[in-house]
């Protein structure tokens, strides 16, 4: 007899997962230190007018499905109205099956708005009309979902250019549920032309009130941006690489390289990349001087498609991963920091899951001062579902300390995403169960039980310097 789908013991196969699950993992906070929610939007406890601006609007992994599904552009990122959007979602859905978006769908479905109808052009605008009914009431505004999803910590990002006023505004409003920021880098040394380059410069140095006329003037000018977030509770910086970049290089060449490119005169390959690994190591001893952690999202290629950037613009759902070597820069780059006692708590996120015991093994190399001080992130993106995270944790188990591992985040612009922390803790659950299962662990539930709180909430907890 087929079991049934997404009930109480959905992904839970044996009864040490179901017990795991239910007595420590299931009631625990949820303590998000990584996504893209829009600050503004907490800010002004925004309602969604329609199920689709609060589902689709942001969701690269459904319009990624729904192209593939041979759904027209338009009622994708096009202009068509919200039903007729949702209503192709509608019809894209029975095609995910065995796609982690089925069970999200229907996790958020059910864990929101009750609804344990699955979602096919049959029931669109019954679910539809339900779900835009519930969003129009008080209860549906974006703090009453971050409270109805039990998250204690939600942290986003910005770029060093932000006032960081939405984040004032929350605190002064007394909310109860901290909401923090990382510090995007990325701009400072990643770029497309040098032209785009030195606009963002002159942005910067009009922001902090910096002549940025060399590089030790361009990297003063980013510490203060760096000073002012932490001044705000800022404690996490973030950038989104294909690979690390740890070339060697001279002040003499970089301040050459930078006096290029306030001239606007195009770099080569070799002065792009000492560039970008100076600017690198800068940010990486900002973060070690204030006691920051700095997450490095590593591995992946973005917006592929030259055709969707002209008709759409950047950040598409075009990218996927990228397969360039990370060993060799991983190690000088972590080196160069570790050998005067710079290296900050790092986080790494590996896009490429066949590079998993690469990053591993390497972050093994730099570990100690305190525990946990090198992490694996989660797994990310195209990782983030039953088959990656179970090779995610065995990896991190036959290679690390899974019991220091920081957990799960969502990654996600949906403030409806946080089903995605259940779905962790159910797959972490009967990760450690299946292994009770076969005496590769003892039966000790207390033991277990510990690990699994740790996992999910306690070692984030612990890790991250936010208040």
């Amino acid at each position: 007899m087929a079991a049934e789908f997404l009930t109480e013991d959905f992904l839970l196969q044996n009864k040490t997962a179901k017990r795991l699950y239910r007595e420590y993992a299931a009631k625990l906070p949820v303590y998000d230190y990584h996504n893209h929610l829009p600050a503004d939007q907490i800010a002004g406890d925004v309602k969604f007018p329609t199920i689709t601006r609060a589902w689709l609007a942001e969701d690269h992994y459904k319009w990624r499905a729904m192209r593939a599904n041979g759904i027209p552009e338009e009622y994708i990122t096009g202009r068509a109205g919200d039903y007729e959007k949702f209503e192709k979602w509608a019809q894209t859905v029975p095609y995910c099956l065995c796609n982690p978006l089925y069970h999200w769908t229907h996790l958020e479905l059910k864990n929101y708005f009750g609804i344990k109808k699955m979602l096919c052009p049959e029931t669109a605008r019954e679910i539809y009309d339900t779900c835009n009914e519930m969003l129009g009431t008080k209860e549906f505004g974006v703090r009453n979902l971050l409270r109805r999803s039990n998250v204690e910590l939600t942290c986003g990002i910005e770029q060093p250019l932000s006032s960081l006023e939405h984040y004032k505004k929350i605190r002064q409003d007394g909310f109860k549920i901290k909401v923090h920021t990382a510090f995007l880098t990325d701009k400072t040394f990643i770029f497309n032309s040098v032209s785009d380059l030195n606009n963002w410069i002159n942005q910067l140095a009009e922001v902090s009130g910096t002549e940025i006329n060399s590089f030790g003037s361009y990297i003063q000018a980013i510490r203060k941006r760096h000073s002012y977030f932490h001044e705000n509770g800022c404690r996490i910086s973030d950038k989104g690489i294909p690979t690390i970049y740890a070339e060697d290089y001279t002040a003499g060449e970089i301040e050459k390289i930078f006096q290029k490119i306030r001239l606007e005169k195009d770099l080569d390959e070799a002065e792009k990349l000492k560039f970008k690994s100076a600017v690198m190591y800068e940010n990486a001893l900002m973060d070690a001087e204030k006691g920051w952690v700095q997450q490095i999202h590593l591995g992946v290629i973005r917006n592929n498609r030259t055709r969707m950037i002209k008709t759409f613009g950047v950040d598409a759902g075009c990218d996927s991963m990228a397969d360039l070597p990370i060993a060799i820069p991983l190690a000088k780059f972590f080196d160069r920091l570790d050998a005067n006692a710079k290296l900050p708590k790092t986080i790494i996120y590996n896009l490429n899951p066949s590079k998993n015991e690469v990053v591993i093994t390497m972050l093994g190399n730099f570990q100690g001062d305190s525990a946990g001080k090198m992490q694996y992130g989660a797994a990310w993106w195209f990782s983030d579902q039953k088959d990656g995270i179970e090779k995610h944790l065995t990896s991190l188990s036959n290679m690390g300390l899974l019991s220091r591992f920081i957990g799960m985040l969502t990654d996600s612009r949906s403030f409806l995403s946080f089903s995605r922390h259940e779905y962790f803790r159910r797959v972490l659950c009967n990760f450690l169960g299946s292994y009770v299962e076969q005496g590769l662990l003892p039966g000790d539930l207390a033991l277990l039980g510990k690990m699994v709180e740790d996992i999910c909430y306690g070692n984030a907890k612990s890790y991250f310097p936010l208040e």
